[in-house]
């Protein structure tokens, strides 16, 4: 008998919302919470936006 693979941990873009592994994400820091974002290009244009309580992204 095959043993079935395990299901990938699948996470939304913090931006775009697009379905992702969580494996291959990238991950921001900040405060007390953590984003997830699909490529350096979401998680660029997350860090031009305002962000709400002035919580600026993490470095």
């Amino acid at each position: 008998m095959t043993p079935k693979p395990e299901p990938v941990e699948q996470i939304a873009c913090a931006l775009c919302m697009k379905e992702i592994p969580k494996s291959e994400a990238t991950v921001a820091e900040a405060a007390d919470y953590l984003l997830y974002f699909c490529g350096l290009d979401c998680y660029d244009a997350w860090q031009k936006e305002p962000h709400e309580n002035n919580v600026p992204p993490a470095q």
